[in-house]
């Protein structure tokens, strides 16, 4: 395998697990019905901090961060509109 390939693989698997890492929570404040333990400001900055890393991505043509962070946003975001709704 080439090193380019190499390094592209390896940011990939790094996006797939940083990103299903949020899916437990996303799951478990659906069928909670709560999100009552979830900091607002936690929520914010993360969205807002995987919005620059898709402008980042976006800017570099790096397609690992910008499929990585394109599915974590969905996810925090997500989790963000369940705190809203069950508020």
């Amino acid at each position: 395998m080439q090193e380019s390939n190499f390094i592209t693989v390896l940011g990939l698997t790094a996006g797939v697990l940083t990103t299903i890492a949020y899916l437990p929570q996303l799951i478990k404040t659906w069928k909670s019905k709560s999100a009552h333990d979830l900091s607002w400001s936690m929520l914010i900055v993360l969205c807002t901090g995987i919005i620059l890393w898709l402008v980042y991505g976006a800017y570099i043509h790096d397609i690992p961060i910008i499929a990585a962070n394109i599915v974590t946003f969905l996810f925090a975001g997500m989790i963000l509109v369940l705190k809203i709704k069950y508020k």
